[in-house]
């Protein structure tokens, strides 16, 4: 059916032909008929006509058979390109100019760092900052109709059509500039009749919409060039003019101009470095040489040089002008330049997920979607050319690196083994500098020696943050909920915890309790048992959760959300120096967590803004809550932990801060803080071994903000301070109740004085201590008396209620005893009531006695609530005088003065008195005369005693008989008593 069509167009084309030499037949007419006759001109006509036919059958074939193969080629072109649409020049555009071109990193205010490592080197350019002598000598003998064809050469596409077809031996090649952009940015390297047929009509439509600076000014960026000195692949002109010769495009001579010219058409065989960044010996040089000369001579026949210009080109030492392998700026900053990297494939990655509408919590648990993703932000990180804007200040970074190296050059390495050989690696240490209010990482550094222990420790190692835990997950979060403050009082003592080793637990580092301490002091000083203490008061409130996790601790495992060793940093994976760093930064910033960054933005190479970031502050403590933990942690620096830091400082400042250390001091870290910077900083082994004593980690803070605060004071602001938001009062408080004082608690001088948030300041007075309280004490406790309680057995003095030592104790395997609670303290002349005494309502029984010598024993009495007991004479088998009172203890004894019976009673806290016991009697003859005296004097009494009792006996029976004696009879009876006496 197509043939048909064919056919039908050829006759039609061919019919004005016809008509055209058929006039010219006619016109012919009278000469043919003059010159022959009929017979000849019969035979002429015959032959004319036998040859006019032949001749226009051959044209007619000749045509048709043209037509035929261009048919047939036109038809095999067309189905070759079937599925080529026709681009729009933006799709061109970017098609052309979508190059492979290397990320380039930069440290905060545009200073450039360097170039991300990728498969290949490129630098784009602009036309006209290139060389005349490049472009004269790439056009001369890549394309030299360059200006004037349309895309394509004709002549030259059915040359290399019959060099195929023929299968020639040498193959002139057919393909312009403009092809070979084609092929370069659009198509692929594939040969094949499809891929050229689609390069022409391409390079056709692309001719069409750009200029020929444009499509040269493409192709220059594009091509590649073999490997620069330092053995990496190059692409693009720029890239490859200083990567061979160490200068810029445009300052290219003749000779370095035809050299670079010769590479596009073999960049391996023809570039001068090996893969290693060495010169390639005089053997291999020698064909990139000769291509050099190549191009020199086609520059010469061009007419881009003249003859002169090509003997000193040809002459001209090239070799010597190649340059040695270069130390790219980016070596030196392996640590930053490989977490910038990571952060910004983090970003890119979301930008690609986000645009195809996952959520980063379906990319993080899905494997296949996290390796997609990651792969392709990789690549574009690599061949897109973006531009990658750091918060890092070059300046204070510099410093950083240098402080740390000096700091630890005189410190042991370590021995480990790594990928099964063993290996020296010096000691870790990392620190990070970060603006309070934005999160912005000023300045950091990894550790050591890159190389060796080949990971950055303030970004990637985790380890136990020790004690710095304290203020951000007790002692914050305490002070937030209003669950504790300042000068709340916490025990330091034995809390009944026990490991799994069965030993005590928590221990102080001195190895000693404090007793009752507030929590300013317990955090000022770190002390573990008070901090553990506080945190299962609030352990219920799930701060891990509602606070760490808000300050950024992402490296949290499910056990950290109960265990109660977390108050002491003991994390089931660890945190890193940027995590401990950042989550105190949120105490500067009033309460508010900003997550640190390092990506400040991300532009395309047309510099357009892909990625920006934005400042998202969370609120995680109120402002007063951080002020307070703000104010207690100015004490560690004071004179806490941290107490050596402003000696070393060149400035003084406002500085609040925590000091950790972790089990057998594997870890040492101080942050520290000041309203407008935070620095942390760790110390520490690879392989967990203790630090040694010499490693002065508080110094190294200290030469790190001395450093930044000579580069940048006005970013550290020394003169500024934390400001005391509304909502914080300062209240004078009870010491051992944290309520308000009471009388009592004035006479007894625990009245302190503190800062409290206003809504959650102490409103009630204490009630915990009484001021001449009375109390009994038994076997060396005290309990409580009763108002019954006879005031021989009690005692007085400022006293604490029982159920003070049963609140401290709520929550523990066991009841604090007092003795700990306030022994070695301030407290220790306070008087406590251990319990209080319950009288269980009976009478108590009489206690059974021995005597020996003068000493007369019992043993303690079986009820819990007999408080004393006292001694009597018997006089007739009756209570005589009472000779002593005696409290209850373990070892009971009385030591009679005279001859005489004697018995004991005992005597119950509510006051009731027990029978006499069994009596004794002391028969020991007195060993001075005074004795004696004694003896008689004190046996009148008794005489004189029991008259008088028999004489009440007597009376008591007559009144009874006579109703009633007169009052003088009475009265003249005692006065004879009295008389007697």
């Amino acid at each position: 059916m197509r043939l048909k069509e064919y056919w039908d167009r050829l006759i039609k084309k061919l019919a004005p032909l016809k008509e055209k030499l058929y006039p010219i037949y006619e016109k012919t007419k009278p000469v043919r008929e003059a010159l022959f006759n009929e017979k000849t001109a019969k035979a002429f006509r015959i032959t004319y006509d036998v040859v006019w036919n032949l001749i226009l059958i051959f044209i007619i074939v000749l045509v048709l058979g043209v037509s035929l193969v261009l048919g047939v080629g036109a038809g095999y072109f067309a189905s070759l390109v079937k599925d080529e649409y026709p681009r729009s020049y933006e799709e061109m555009k970017k098609d052309i100019y979508n190059y492979e071109e290397q990320s380039e990193l930069y440290f905060a205010g545009n200073i450039h760092l360097g170039d991300l490592r990728s498969d290949i080197v490129r630098e784009g350019i602009k036309i006209e900052d290139v060389s005349q002598h490049v472009i004269n000598g790439i056009i001369a003998v890549e394309d030299e109709n360059f200006f004037t064809h349309n895309g394509v050469v004709p002549k030259a596409v059915f040359r290399a059509l019959f060099q195929e077809l023929t299968n020639a031996s040498t193959q002139t090649g057919g393909s312009t500039l403009t092809q070979q952009l084609v092929k370069n940015q659009i198509l692929t390297n594939e040969v094949s009749f499809e891929r050229k047929a689609k390069e022409i009509l391409l390079a056709l439509r692309l001719e069409k919409f750009f200029s020929k600076e444009e499509i040269l000014e493409a192709y220059l960026n594009s091509t590649t060039f073999g490997r620069n000195s330092n053995g990496r692949n190059i692409a693009g002109i720029q890239a490859a003019s200083k990567g061979i010769f160490g200068v810029d495009a445009k300052d290219l001579n003749i000779a370095q101009a035809a050299y670079i010219a010769g590479l596009p058409q073999s960049p391996s065989a023809y570039t001068p470095f090996t893969n290693k960044g060495t010169l390639k010996s005089k053997e291999g040089l020698a064909p990139g040489l000769n291509r050099q000369k190549y191009v020199l001579q086609r520059m010469l026949e061009e007419g881009y040089i003249s003859k002169q210009e090509y003997e000193d080109a040809k002459s001209y030492d090239i070799v010597a002008d190649f340059i040695p392998p270069q130390e790219e700026k980016i070596d030196k900053y392996k640590y930053l330049t490989q977490e910038a990297e990571n952060r910004a494939i983090q970003i890119l990655m979301q930008f690609h997920y986000e645009k195809d509408g996952y959520t980063k919590e379906a990319v993080e648990t899905s494997k296949v979607l996290r390796e997609r993703y990651s792969a392709l932000a990789y690549r574009d990180l690599r061949q897109n050319g973006y531009k990658i804007y750091t918060t890092i200040d070059k300046e204070v970074y510099d410093k950083f690196q240098e402080v740390t190296k000096e700091f630890g050059k005189n410190f042991p390495t370590q021995t480990i083994e790594r990928d099964g050989e063993k290996v020296e690696v010096p000691l870790g240490v990392a620190s990070m500098l970060m603006e309070n209010k934005t999160g912005r990482i000023i300045a950091f550094s990894g550790g050591i020696d890159f190389e060796k222990q080949n990971q950055n420790h303030a970004t990637q190692s985790v380890r136990s943050n020790g004690s710095t835990m304290k203020p951000l997950l007790v002692y914050g979060p305490a002070f937030d909920m209003g669950l504790a403050a300042p000068g709340t009082p916490l025990a330091d003592v034995d809390l009944g915890i026990r490991n799994q080793n069965g030993k005590v637990w928590p221990n102080n580092i001195t190895n000693r309790y404090y007793g009752l301490v507030s929590a300013r002091t317990a955090l000022t000083h770190s002390y573990n048992v008070s901090a553990v203490y506080l945190y299962k008061r609030i352990l219920h409130t799930n701060p891990v959760e509602n606070y760490l996790e808000k300050l950024g601790i992402t490296s949290l495992a499910d056990v950290d959300y109960t265990n109660e060793s977390m108050a002491l940093g003991a994390l089931h994976h660890g945190i890193t120096v940027e995590e401990n760093t950042n989550a105190f930064a949120a105490f500067g910033n009033h309460g508010q967590f900003t997550d640190s960054y390092m990506i400040e933005k991300i532009e395309d190479k047309d510099g357009n803004v892909i990625y920006e970031h934005k400042v998202k502050p969370v609120e995680v403590f109120s402002p007063q809550a951080a002020y307070l933990t703000v104010d207690v942690m100015r004490d560690v620096v004071k004179n806490g932990t941290a107490r050596s830091i402003p000696g070393q400082l060149n400035v003084s400042m406002d500085l609040a801060g925590k000091t950790g250390t972790s089990t057998n001091n594997y870890d040492k870290w101080f942050v520290g803080l000041n309203p407008n910077v935070t620095l942390g900083v760790w110390v520490g082994f690879e392989k967990q071994q203790p630090v040694p004593s010499s490693v002065r980690h508080l110094n190294y803070w200290a030469d790190l903000m001395n450093a930044t605060v000579s580069l940048k004071p006005d970013l550290v602001g020394v003169n500024d301070r934390f400001e005391q938001p509304k909502g914080i009062v300062r209240k004078s408080y009870c010491q051992i109740s944290g309520m308000l004082p009471s009388k009592a608690c004035s006479s007894a001088g625990l009245v302190k004085t503190d800062l409290f948030i206003d809504k959650y300041a102490p409103t009630k007075t204490d009630d915990t201590l009484s001021s001449g309280g009375k109390y009994v004490e038994i076997n060396g406790k005290r309990f409580l008396a009763l108002d019954s309680t006879p005031s021989e057995f009690t005692k007085s003095g400022v006293l604490i209620n029982p159920d003070y030592i049963d609140r401290m104790s709520e929550g523990l395997p066991k009841r604090i005893s007092p003795s700990e609670l306030f022994l070695n303290n301030s407290l220790a002349n306070v008087l406590v009531a251990d319990a209080k005494l319950a009288e269980n309502g009976k009478i108590p029984s009489a206690p059974n006695i021995s005597i020996s010598g003068k000493t007369i024993s019992w043993k303690k009495h079986g009820e819990d609530d007999v408080v004393g007991y006292r001694v009597y004479e018997v006089v007739n088998g009756k209570k005589g005088s009472k000779l002593a009172s005696i409290p209850a203890r373990e070892t009971l004894s009385y030591t009679i003065p005279k001859f005489g019976t004697f018995a004991v009673t005992a005597v119950d806290i509510a006051g009731q008195e027990s029978s006499l016991s069994n009596p004794v009697k002391n028969n020991r003859i007195p060993d001075k005369v005074d004795d004696i005296i004694d003896d008689i004097s004190s046996s009148v009494e008794g005489f004189i005693e029991n008259l008088t009792s028999q004489s009440k006996d007597k009376n008591k029976d007559e009144n009874e008989s006579e109703n009633e004696k007169p009052n003088e009879n009475i009265k003249e009876e005692r006065e004879e008593q009295g008389n007697l006496s």
